[in-house]
């Protein structure tokens, strides 16, 4: 449970929009709605809601100059979002993602305090897109560097890479360690070790990660 309550911005070019965003979070009592702050300001890392109807070089724009620094998470509430778009929004630093016609109250809450404690949130569409996009991308580099004769560099090893991508399409721990014929134990450790290394909170985090640097 949070012991104080979440500061967020809300970013949106359609100004009932906006409302309708501040209107649902403002009386809720674990979030305090803040004006949007300016260069300098010295308040705690916020969380900051952005609605756009589609990546284009005006929102990508305003995107980059809300996650400038760092020191706000995103959560993003999107009506389209193309395959390309994808890997953009999560290198610019997104931490969830929530589909326009799917923001009820509850799941746009849960949305800013995922983001407020580091993790990420997608809906399982994307998961699934969004690992497509990654995989091409992965054999893309690990061909390149092939050809040169170099060993990519990766800050988990492969068999945790492999748990991490079992877990990710929603397989729970016995599933996987028959899938790579480990005993239900090796996998516990895997994940334990790796959590514990990398200071993730869950499994679920673990997964948001991995996805976030580009894993799997």
């Amino acid at each position: 449970m949070l012991t104080k309550r979440v500061t967020v911005t809300v970013h949106a070019s359609d100004p009932l929009s906006r409302a309708g965003v501040i209107s649902h979070l403002q009386h809720q009592p674990t979030i305090e709605v803040i004006p949007e702050r300016t260069n300098g300001a010295q308040n705690d890392p916020a969380v900051a809601v952005m609605l756009l109807d589609q990546i284009d070089e005006l929102s990508t724009a305003e995107l980059r100059r809300v996650v400038r620094g760092g020191e706000q998470r995103v959560v993003l509430v999107a009506r389209e979002l193309r395959e390309p778009d994808l890997l953009a929004v999560v290198e610019y630093g997104v931490r969830a993602i929530i589909w326009r016609h799917q923001a009820t109250e509850q799941r746009l809450l849960a949305a800013v305090h995922s983001a407020a404690r580091g993790e990420g949130e997608l809906p399982p569409d994307l998961i699934s897109r969004l690992l497509v996009q990654v995989g091409r991308l992965r054999r893309a580099t690990a061909a390149g560097a092939a050809a040169a004769g170099a060993v990519p560099v990766f800050g988990m090893a492969p068999r945790e890479v492999d748990v991490l991508r079992l877990l990710a399409e929603g397989l729970d721990t016995r599933q996987i360690s028959e899938k790579l014929a480990y005993s239900e134990r090796t996998v516990k450790n895997i994940l334990h070790a790796l959590m514990t290394r990398l200071q993730l909170t869950n499994r679920a985090h673990a997964v948001a990660y991995a996805l976030r640097e580009g894993y799997i």
